[in-house]
C-alpha cells in the first residue's frame, strides 16, 4: 500500500508539474505575444512617419522639378516666340522689297511700252521715207539714162573697169607699206611683251643646297640622339638614308643628304624624337615610318594649294599629287616646283597679252616638267614622258603638245607651246636660277645608288658622305655573310667600271638578323 500510496502521489505530482508548466508556458507565450504586437505597431508607427516624410519631401522634389521644367519650357517657348517674332519681321521686310521691286517693275515695263510705241512710230516713218527716197532715186536714175544714153549698169561696168587699176596700185603700194612696218615693229613688240611679263613676276634665286641644320635648345639632347655606342644615331641613318653629323657647333645638328625628301623626313623625325623623349631603335623605326607618311600626305596639301593659288581647276588627283612631288626636285639646282610657279605666271601673262586663254596657259605651264618627278629612272625624254601623262589624265590636247614640244622633240601644233617654251628658257637662264654644278653632282649620287640596286638582295642604297661611302642594305634572308663580302666587291668594281668620281668610294655591306615573334 505504501508503494501505491508513493507511486499514486509521483503520478499526481507529475500531472501537477505538468499542468503549472503548461500554465506558466502559456502565461508566457502572451506575454511575448503582447510585447510583439506593442513592438509592431511601434514599428508600424514609425514606418508611417517615416513614410509621410519621404511623401512629403517626394511631393516637394517633384514641385521644384516641375518649376524647374516649367521654367526651362517658358525659356525655349521665349526663344521660339523671339525666333518667330524675327522671322515674321524678315517675311515682312522682304515683303517690303517684293513690293518695292514690283512696283519699279511696273513703273520700268510702263516706260519700255512707251518707249516701244515711240520706236515703232519712228520705225513706220522711216520706212514711209525711205519709199520717197526710193522713189526719187528712181527717177533720176532714168534722167540719167535719157541724158547719157547709157543704162545704170553699163555706167558701173565703165567706173569700175577705170577704178580697177588704180585700186590695184594703191593696194598693193599700201600692202608694201604695211609689211616693212611690220617687220620694224614686231621685233620690238615682241620685246616689250617679253620685259614687261618678267617685270610682273617676281623671281627668287636658286637656294637648294644638300644640308639641314636641326636646332637644339640644348647641348645635352645631343648624347641621347647618339645613344649608347652610337646605336641610335645609326638606326637613324639606316632608316632615313640621311648622314647626320654631330659636330662642335653649338645646339645643332647637320643633316645631309642630296634627296631633300630624304632630309626631310629626318628632320621631322628628329623632332618627333626629341620633343617625345624617347629615343631608341624601335622608336625611330616607328617614327619614320609615321613621318614618310605624313610627307605623302602633305605633298597632296601641297599640290592643292599650288593649283588654288594659280586659279587652275579641274586638274586630276593624280596630277596635283606629281605637282607636289616637285617641291623635293630641283632642276640643275633650281626647285622644280618654284620653277614651274614662275613658268606658269609668265605664261599667264603673256598669254594675255597676246589675246590667247590665260587659264590654260597657265595650266600648261605648270605641268610642263611633270616628267621630272618620277623616282624611277627612264629613257623616255622628260618632256614626252610629261605629255604621255597629261593625255592619260585627260588633259586638253593644247597643254599635251605644249608640254611635249617645250624642248622641240615633237613639233608644235598650237599658239601656247612656243610660249612655255619661251617663258621656260626665261625662268631657268635668269641670272641665278640654276646651278648645273650641283645637278651633276646630285645624279651622281643617284647612279651610285642606282648600280647597288641592280644586285639581287639588296634592300636599300644610300649614297653618304658626299658620294664617298655607298651603305647598302641587304635582305639577310637572300644574302649571307659571306655572300655581304663578295657583293660588296662586286659593287666596287662595277663603280669603277661604269662611273667617274673624283677620290674613293668606301662599300660598306650591312647585313641585319631580325627574329620577331608576337605575344597573344
Amino acid at each position: 500500500m505504501e508503494i501505491l500510496i508513493i507511486i499514486v502521489a509521483a503520478v499526481v505530482g507529475l500531472a501537477l508539474g505538468f499542468a503549472i508548466a503548461k500554465m506558466l508556458e502559456k502565461k508566457q507565450a502572451s506575454n511575448t505575444i503582447t510585447s510583439a504586437k506593442k513592438e509592431a505597431n511601434s514599428i508600424i508607427k514609425e514606418a508611417k512617419a517615416e513614410g509621410e516624410s519621404i511623401k512629403k519631401d517626394k511631393i516637394l522634389q517633384a514641385k521644384e522639378k516641375f518649376i524647374e521644367l516649367k521654367s526651362e519650357h517658358e525659356k525655349v517657348i521665349l526663344s521660339r516666340d523671339k525666333k518667330i517674332g524675327d522671322a515674321e519681321k524678315r517675311i515682312k521686310d522682304k515683303e517690303s522689297h517684293v513690293s518695292n521691286e514690283l512696283n519699279k517693275n511696273k513703273k520700268l515695263n510702263k516706260d519700255l511700252e512707251a518707249r516701244l510705241a515711240d520706236y515703232n512710230h519712228r520705225v513706220d516713218y522711216l520706212d514711209k521715207r525711205q519709199e520717197e527716197i526710193d522713189r526719187l532715186h528712181n527717177s533720176k536714175v532714168q534722167q540719167l539714162e535719157v541724158i547719157s544714153g547709157l543704162s545704170a549698169e553699163d555706167a558701173k561696168a565703165q567706173l569700175i573697169e577705170s577704178l580697177k587699176d588704180t585700186a590695184k596700185a594703191d593696194a598693193m603700194s599700201l600692202i608694201q607699206d604695211t609689211v616693212e612696218e611690220a617687220k620694224l615693229t614686231a621685233q620690238q613688240e615682241a620685246k616689250k611683251i617679253i620685259i614687261n611679263t618678267i617685270q610682273r613676276i617676281g623671281t627668287e634665286e636658286a637656294i637648294e643646297n644638300c644640308v639641314s641644320v636641326f636646332n637644339l635648345e640644348s647641348d645635352d639632347v645631343k648624347g641621347r640622339i647618339i645613344g649608347r655606342e652610337g646605336r641610335n644615331i645609326r638606326a637613324l641613318e639606316a632608316a632615313t638614308g640621311v648622314e647626320i653629323i654631330v659636330d662642335d657647333t653649338p645646339e645643332a645638328i647637320i643633316l645631309s643628304c642630296f634627296d631633300s625628301v630624304r632630309r626631310e623626313v629626318a628632320r621631322l623625325s628628329l623632332h618627333k624624337l626629341v620633343t617625345d623623349g624617347r629615343i631608341h631603335p624601335a622608336r625611330i623605326e616607328e617614327v619614320v615610318k609615321k613621318t614618310r607618311k605624313q610627307i605623302e600626305e602633305e605633298i597632296i596639301d601641297i599640290g592643292k594649294r599650288t593649283v588654288i593659288d594659280l586659279g587652275i581647276h579641274g586638274l586630276q588627283p593624280e596630277l596635283i599629287k606629281m605637282v607636289g612631288r616637285m617641291k623635293y626636285r630641283s632642276s640643275y639646282g633650281q626647285n622644280l616646283l618654284q620653277h614651274s610657279r614662275e613658268v606658269a605666271k609668265l605664261c599667264g601673262v603673256m598669254a594675255s597679252e597676246l589675246g590667247l586663254n590665260p587659264k590654260l596657259a597657265k595650266r600648261a605651264g605648270l605641268l610642263h616638267d611633270i616628267g621630272k618627278v618620277p623616282e624611277t629612272e627612264t629613257e623616255v625624254p622628260h618632256a614626252i614622258l610629261g605629255m604621255q601623262w597629261a593625255e592619260k589624265h585627260g588633259e586638253k590636247p593644247e597643254v599635251c603638245n605644249a608640254i611635249g614640244a617645250h624642248h622641240d622633240e615633237i613639233e608644235m601644233n598650237s599658239l601656247l607651246s612656243p610660249i612655255v617654251q619661251v617663258c621656260d628658257a626665261i625662268s631657268g637662264a635668269r641670272p641665278g636660277a640654276r646651278r648645273q654644278v650641283l645637278d651633276s653632282y646630285i645624279q651622281r649620287l643617284k647612279d651610285l645608288e642606282e648600280i647597288a640596286f641592280g644586285f639581287g638582295g639588296v634592300k636599300k642604297a644610300y649614297a653618304i658622305q658626299a658620294g664617298r661611302e655607298l651603305r647598302v642594305i641587304v635582305e639577310s634572308e637572300k644574302v649571307s655573310d659571306d655572300k655581304a663580302a663578295n657583293l660588296s666587291f662586286e659593287i666596287s668594281q662595277k663603280i669603277q667600271t661604269d662611273m667617274t668620281y673624283p677620290g674613293q668610294v668606301k662599300i660598306t655591306v650591312i647585313r641585319e638578323t631580325r627574329a620577331v615573334n608576337v605575344a597573344k
